[in-house]
């Protein structure tokens, strides 16, 4: 019998992005991409766009968050996951903030007020092998990824960043009309991207306002990016078409992102407790 058989979860969300949280601190029992598809398909699991673990890890000091997709895959970051990971552990210690480890580093998150979190994601990648891009780009507010014939294409010269897991914004007159659901797959399997990558359309409705949809990689279209947020607000200001704090309005409902001066991004949004069940006797 798997070591996660029967183990209790959270189900929480982000905006309508679905997490199931495992606890793994006192357990030694590991995850495998095996065990997060299980968990992650509503056929065989409780269902989720991604599975979050909060683990003691060798060499780091607290804890440690987790984040494999629905395919299986392990990511470094999540930002909507962030905050409800955050909620767990400042409960925890009756804390109004405090520091968690992730695969992108070190994070720092805050009460504010009761149902919201800001999370300090830390600072943008920008160039292209930080990203990463297969082939040296020297201005990656603009990459060289086009959609459609080549002489009238559809969509072209999106952005590209690295806000703990790579992104790819297309910034667009409206994004309901943009067929995500058929081009993210292929722009996130795109060869200029080696590692994958997110897919956004991002639609500027002033200054400080910006409408986004994502295809997240490994994933699928979602209700909300914490990590896409970000992106879209910094390659927005980068292309001189916003400030440095924004609104930015997912399908899920809204983010609070600010670019600060010392080049840290500060997210800051709701997160929703739905449920807690224990895991399938059949885990593999």
């Amino acid at each position: 019998m798997s070591a996660l058989a029967d183990h209790p979860y959270r189900k929480m969300n982000g905006l309508g992005n679905e997490f199931i949280i495992l606890d793994l601190r006192l357990s030694e029992a590991k995850i495998s991409e095996d065990a997060a598809k299980f968990i992650a398909a509503p056929r065989t699991g409780p269902g989720c766009d991604q599975v979050i673990t909060i683990e003691n890890r060798k060499g780091i000091d607290g804890a440690f968050m987790g984040v494999w997709n629905a395919d299986g895959s392990e990511v470094s970051a999540c930002g909507n996951a962030a905050r409800c990971v955050g909620w767990i552990l400042l409960e925890e210690e009756t804390a109004e903030d405090m520091y968690f480890s992730t695969g992108n580093g070190k994070i720092h998150v805050q009460r504010v007020g009761d149902d919201r979190i800001a999370v300090d994601m830390g600072e943008p990648k920008f160039l292209w092998r930080e990203i990463p891009l297969a082939e040296q780009m020297d201005d990656t507010r603009f990459v060289d990824v086009k959609l459609g014939p080549i002489d009238d294409p559809v969509l072209w010269g999106p952005s590209a960043v690295n806000v703990g897991n790579p992104h790819c914004i297309f910034f667009v007159d409206d994004v309901e009309a943009q067929a995500l659901d058929r081009f993210g797959p292929m722009i996130e399997h795109h060869p200029l991207f080696p590692e994958r990558t997110n897919v956004s359309v991002a639609q500027v409705l002033s200054k400080h306002a910006i409408r986004l949809r994502v295809w997240e990689r490994g994933v699928g279209i979602t209700k909300a990016c914490g990590t896409a947020a970000c992106a879209a607000l910094v390659s927005a200001h980068r292309r001189r078409l916003t400030a440095r704090k924004a609104v930015v309005t997912l399908d899920g409902g809204d983010l609070a992102i600010e670019w600060r001066d010392d080049n840290h991004i500060i997210m800051t949004g709701p997160f929703e407790f739905e449920s807690e069940g224990t895991l399938p006797a059949n885990m593999p």
